[in-house]
């Protein structure tokens, strides 16, 4: 995500997922992160705030990646 593009909310997140015909535990494992985390993120129950959860939330596109903020 560039430093100018906004944020994704978990609704278009989800639509993306359906277009694509990948499930949220695919990605997850896919990219190495427990599917359980990854569904709690982006139904609401964690907020992605710090630790491994906001490091899904920067890949998923819901927050900006800080290293291209600081750049």
């Amino acid at each position: 995500m560039s430093p100018t593009t906004k944020p994704l909310t978990t609704d278009q997140v989800k639509a993306k997922f359906r277009a694509n015909g990948m499930t949220f535990t695919d990605w997850a494992r896919e990219h190495g992160y427990s599917p359980r985390k990854v569904i709690r993120l982006l139904n609401g129950y964690e907020k992605g705030r710090y630790g491994q959860s906001h490091e899904i939330a920067v890949k998923l596109g819901l927050k900006a990646d800080p290293e291209q903020l600081a750049a």
